[in-house]
């Protein structure tokens, strides 16, 4: 009995919480089931703002470790997966605990989290550019304007559709997270690994804008059509 209004208390928890955004990535159930999880022990003096600055902070450190690890020495790039973390929570939880508080300031909050995504990603791609080596920026600048383009077809399709949703099919920003997390790893044991690694993702990253953008061109097309 305890367990079943514990399903039946965490069920009303999820839809209360994410009721203004579809998910559709791979680990969607593992992440709302930890945010679940957390919002509770969350500290009453902690507000969603607080929160949103906390995740900003996370990619602040991720900056850091990029330029540590171009003057100093690799091993500190390991400090941008604690960032990627901290970054994770941050903006994760911020939105999802006003809703959970029944506190929510839907159109605040929404113009909050895109000004904060956009100076966090600045913030990662600056910090790549500087670790980057000759010849090699551009990816850090690649990698910020497809980001980018990637946060104004979410809100066209916002626009269009009345449905927003932060994804792309089955990938997210949780898991770009760990795409670049895994990034990081992987050049402190292959140095120079990361051009590579940080162009595949870019060039995917292009693809996938490419082909998101046509199906938007198709839902406005279909919507013009319904409204005449």
């Amino acid at each position: 009995m305890g367990t079943e209004k514990q399903v039946e208390g965490n069920s009303e928890i999820l839809q209360r919480t994410f009721s203004d955004r579809k998910r559709t990535n791979i680990l969607k159930r593992a992440e709302q089931l930890t945010i679940v999880f957390l919002l509770p022990k969350v500290p009453k003096f902690i507000s969603p703002n607080l929160l949103t600055l906390i995740g900003a902070l996370g990619s602040g450190l991720i900056f850091l470790a990029f330029v540590l690890g171009a003057y100093l020495t690799k091993w500190y790039l390991l400090l941008g997966i604690m960032g990627l973390v901290i970054n994770w929570l941050g903006d994760s939880l911020d939105g999802r605990l006003a809703y959970y508080r029944n506190i929510p300031r839907r159109w605040y909050g929404f113009a909050l989290d895109i000004i904060a995504d956009w100076i966090g990603i600045v913030l990662i791609g600056f910090g790549y550019y500087i670790y980057a080596e000759n010849g090699t920026q551009i990816l850090a600048f690649a990698f910020v304007a497809f980001y980018g383009w990637s946060i104004i077809i979410s809100q066209l399709r916002y626009k269009i559709t009345n449905e927003y949703t932060i994804d792309s099919g089955f990938v997210g920003p949780t898991e770009l997270r760990f795409i670049i997390a895994l990034i990081l790893i992987i050049e402190v044991v292959f140095d120079g690994s990361i051009t590579y690694l940080a162009g595949s993702i870019t060039a995917i990253l292009f693809v996938i804008n490419i082909i998101d953008s046509l199906i938007l061109l198709k839902l406005g097309d279909l919507k013009d059509k319904n409204q005449y």
